[in-house]
This record gives C-alpha cells, sequence and structure tokens, in this order.
C-alpha cells in the first residue's frame, strides 16, 4: 500500500496537494484493498442511477459533509473518492485531506472509469464505522432484504429472490455467515434464496413458525438473545399488529424483530410491525430499519411516532411499497435523527 501510494502521488507531491490523485487502473488497484473506504460524491440521484460497488454517497455540495462523510469514516484506514468528472471529488479530498484523512482521487471521475469498461452497481450500500474502527455496509436489496457486511462476515436479514416482478441475484453474493428471517410472509421468507445462500457454516436464526417450514433453524423467541461470535450479539423482538382489523396480520407473539450488535453498533431490524409499546425500552439504537405501508405495518404518522420514541442515529425507512416516505427527513430533522430514503421496492 505504501509503494502504491508514493507512486500515485508523485504528481501530487510536486504540486504540495494534501491529496493523491490516480487514473482508473491504479485507481482500481487501489480500491481492491479491503481495508480502503470507497465514498462516491456526487447526488443521491447520480449514485442511483450507477456507482462503483461497495461506495458510500456522501454528497460533497451538502451543508455537512464533513460530519456526514466523518461519521462513517475512520481516519485509520485510506479513503477513496470519485464524482462525475473528477472536480468535485477533487474539492471532497482536499476537504476530507484537511481534516486528517488519507485520500486518492479518482482523476476523470466516474466518467473516465466508465471509458474503460469498468463496472457499475445500482445496489445501493451505506458505510458505518464502530467504536473499534470497524466498517460495517449495509446494502439496498428488495422490501425488506437487507445485506450487512462487517469484518469479512456476510449477514442476510429475510433473503428473497423475487418481488413485484425485481430479482435479486444471490448467486453473485458470498455465503452467508447468518441468516435472519423475521417471519413466514413471502416478502420475508424465500427457502430459496435461503438454500441459495447457505453452506455448511451458515447460521439460520428465525421465529418457531419458520424453522418448523424449512426443518433447521436456531430459534429465537421474543426476549431471546445470543452471542454469536466476539463481535455480534443479536436480540429477538416483539413485532405484531396493534390496529383492530389488521391483528390477523402479524399477531402479538409470533414474528421477530431483532437487534444486531456490532462490535458496539446497535441495529434495530424492526421487521413487520406498528409502532408498539415495546419500542420505548430498547435503549441505544445507533440504525434503524422501520416498516412503512400500512394496513400491514405502520403509517406514516405511525412512523414517525416510533423514530421519535426509537431515537435512533439514522433511521431507513424500508418495506414502504408505494407509501411516500419523502416526506420523513424533514419531519424528523429537528429530532436529530437523519433519515436515509433507499430504493427497497
Amino acid at each position: 500500500m505504501t509503494f502504491l501510494l508514493a507512486m500515485l502521488g508523485l504528481n501530487s507531491a510536486c504540486s504540495q496537494q494534501a491529496f493523491v490523485n490516480a487514473d482508473v487502473d491504479a485507481f482500481a488497484q487501489f480500491i481492491s484493498d479491503v481495508d480502503v473506504q470507497l465514498i462516491d460524491v456526487r447526488t443521491a440521484q447520480e449514485y442511483a442511477e450507477g456507482h462503483i460497488d461497495g461506495a458510500a454517497n456522501v454528497d460533497v455540495k451538502s451543508d455537512d459533509f464533513i460530519a456526514a462523510a466523518s461519521a462513517q469514516l475512520s481516519k485509520a484506514r485510506p479513503v477513496a473518492v470519485y464524482c462525475r468528472s473528477g472536480r468535485r471529488s477533487a474539492n471532497a479530498a482536499d476537504q476530507l485531506a484537511s481534516e486528517g484523512f488519507s485520500v486518492t482521487n479518482l482523476s476523470g471521475g466516474i466518467l473516465a472509469w466508465e471509458d474503460h469498461q469498468m463496472p457499475t452497481t445500482k445496489t445501493e450500500v451505506d458505510v458505518f464505522t464502530t467504536k473499534s474502527g470497524l466498517s460495517v455496509k449495509f446494502y439496498a436489496l428488495l422490501h425488506a432484504s437487507i445485506r450487512i457486511v462487517f469484518d469479512g462476515k456476510e449477514i442476510q436479514i429475510d433473503p428473497v429472490k423475487e418481488l413485484g416482478g425485481r430479482v435479486v441475484d444471490y448467486s453473485s453474493m458470498p455465503k452467508a455467515d447468518y441468516i435472519f428471517v423475521t417471519h413466514e410472509h413471502r416478502d420475508h421468507f424465500d427457502e430459496r434464496a435461503i438454500t441459495q445462500l447457505t453452506n455448511n457454516n451458515t447460521r439460520l436464526i428465525t421465529n418457531s413458525r419458520c424453522a418448523e417450514m424449512l426443518g433447521r433453524g436456531d430459534v429465537m423467541s421474543n426476549g431471546d438473545s445470543l452471542d454469536l461470535d466476539s463481535l455480534l450479539k443479536v436480540e429477538a423482538l416483539p413485532a405484531y399488529n396493534t390496529t383492530e382489523g389488521h391483528l390477523q396480520f402479524h399477531p402479538k407473539g409470533r414474528d421477530n424483530g431483532y437487534i444486531l450488535n456490532i462490535d458496539g453498533l446497535r441495529i434495530y431490524i424492526a421487521g413487520d410491525t406498528e409502532d408498539i409499546p415495546e419500542m420505548s425500552n430498547l435503549g441505544h439504537i445507533d440504525i434503524a430499519f422501520m416498516p412503512c405501508n400500512q394496513p400491514y405495518t405502520m403509517t406514516t404518522d405511525q412512523l414517525l411516532r416510533a423514530a421519535r420514541t426509537v431515537k435512533p442515529r439514522v433511521l431507513f425507512p424500508y418495506h414502504y411499497g408505494d407509501t411516500d416516505v419523502s416526506t420523513l427527513p424533514a419531519q424528523l430533522k429537528a429530532d436529530g435523527i437523519e433519515v436515509r430514503i433507499r430504493h427497497y421496492e
């Protein structure tokens, strides 16, 4: 890594830049190192149209760019940045370098990347850093399906191969170390996807009904907890309907939500639920995934109440179908809750 940076940095040493510029080939080699943190500094719309796989998105033109980037990055690890043509990312690289990050910028941006026939993806990813500097990546896959990657480990939440005409290619992903299933509805439980992601080392964690249907799996009931390895702990939580006329969809006591504790980063996967009283007892939550599509889960008003109860640092609405969740970021800004809307549908 030191030799590569020295080679890349010949031009920056002459111009006294605080960051390194790299052409496409050098940049591709650089980001192949798993220790490198990759940031796309374009707008969310540009990012959604196609980005380099594994890149997190932080818009350099946002008012809180440094704060948002610093929340996702560790200064102990190198950073790679890019934009459309290299201009915005050079600005971002300069800002990050002034904050003490070691930064490499892609010369020519994603336009040069694509001109060299390098691959891009539309799968959205968010990156967070744990208390000890470990990166945890979240991939928005489909509806309620989430992929989480940390420390070489693969977690799949409610993997489903196909829904509403959209398809997830699980064959292109590594086998899962852990699969969590919240309940048996077909938009959460897909035996084909589970089988495709499973090898002899995969641990499947689910409620009793799904374990019964599959004939395997570690059963967790509401209130149970497990230490899965030195970095990962999980708690199973209630997830149910409370509105009259909707109680049959998710009866109390049957389904699970989960809190994953990854090296101190606490992630609430709510599952299919309304704003239930148990949400007031979750303790500190860094990241929350909460559903929003009545009659099956929450209305937007219920989701606002739930978010203000749980108080996550970052909220991801998911499972939202045709529900308009676009107003949530502005509505929760005064509460200090960052809302990130990803294309789960």
